[in-house]
């Protein structure tokens, strides 16, 4: 046996299989349940948020983070623009070409989507025994850094596949130096 990180190697596969179905249940409860019905549809949403978090961008460039083609992307702004949520501006570094921006009305439809997701989760915890409650909230504590660094792992990963270069020669920084060190969690005996 072999450790890492006082992880014991050899039950790797299995906590890994953990991981995965506990990420995929995650999911299943966002987007199946927990999803707003705004008419948008998916890929509409994730463009508003790649805007709203990323700021302008051109439409080659939403269609390759939506992982959709040009012309459909663009018929998306489109849409988008008739309901005002986006903008077309001209780009600072080519006057020839357009970015597209998100409006004030955009940010607050996303904003009123998360209040909307984050109120029906809150909901749907006050179902849950108090103690499974404390024990979820334990684990998104450790979880949810660790969620977020595959998000952007997921993201650099797509990045890197779309310019085909591989993901373990575009990464700049060493693997382990832009990981945090494992949060160690206390049992107060009482």
């Amino acid at each position: 046996m072999w450790y890492t990180n006082g992880v014991d190697q050899s039950h790797r596969g299995v906590s890994r299989e953990t991981a995965i179905e506990g990420l995929e249940q995650a999911a299943i409860l966002m987007v199946r349940h927990l999803a707003v019905r705004t008419g948008l549809g998916l890929t509409a949403n994730l463009t508003l948020g790649t805007l709203n978090r990323e700021g302008p961008a051109r439409v080659t460039a939403l269609a390759t983070a939506a992982s959709i083609g040009q012309p459909a992307m663009t018929e998306l702004v489109q849409r988008l623009e008739r309901q005002s949520l986006v903008t077309r501006v001209v780009d600072p570094g080519d006057g020839r070409a357009a970015l597209v921006t998100i409006t004030n009305a955009g940010r607050a439809l996303l904003d009123d989507q998360q209040r909307d997701r984050r109120d029906r989760l809150a909901e749907l915890l006050t179902a849950l025994p108090a103690d499974d409650e404390v024990t979820l909230t334990l684990a998104m504590h450790v979880a949810l850094p660790i969620i977020r660094r595959l998000i952007d792992d997921a993201q650099l990963f797509r990045t890197q596949a779309d310019s085909d270069t591989p993901i373990s020669q575009s990464r700049t920084w060493p693997r382990t130096a832009d990981r945090r060190p494992p949060v160690q969690l206390t049992t107060r005996h009482t």
